[in-house]
């Protein structure tokens, strides 16, 4: 199985789904890291031109108006072949989205790239909905 993480280094978890620079991909078998891959993410700089980093439509929470759930989707291009994506903080716009998509998003406090992906094959991890914003 594949699993992406958010992350700017490749070692630290991003404590921002939007803000990170990259995805860490880790192909898992048995408990074992078979592969440690790095994949660019489209992150807010890559929408500089676009009017405003997040859209506000009246009515709607965060992040889920149709401006928003683009961006998203173009930040999930690249993870299509993952299973799930961890990070430590999340949109709940993104967060719905990332599910529509078949991917199960997680939002941990385990701050290892690799510890939380062998976390979420061992069943271990918690999904702390509660920091959604």
């Amino acid at each position: 199985m594949k699993i992406a993480v958010v992350t700017d280094d490749g070692n630290t978890v991003s404590q921002h789904f939007g803000r990170a620079t990259h995805y860490s991909v880790l192909e898992i078998q048995n408990g074992q890291i078979l592969k440690h891959e790095m994949r660019e993410k489209q992150n807010h700089r890559h929408f500089a031109n676009e009017h405003q980093e997040h859209t506000h439509v009246k009515g709607l929470q965060h992040g889920f108006d149709a401006t928003s759930q683009g961006k998203h989707d173009r930040m999930f291009e690249v993870i299509t072949d993952c299973e799930a994506l961890i990070c430590r903080g999340m949109g709940a716009g993104a967060y719905q989205n990332m599910m529509e998509h078949g991917i199960r998003p997680i939002v941990t406090d385990i701050a290892n790239v690799e510890e939380a992906a062998l976390a979420y094959v061992r069943g271990e991890i918690v999904d702390h909905v509660e920091k959604l914003h």
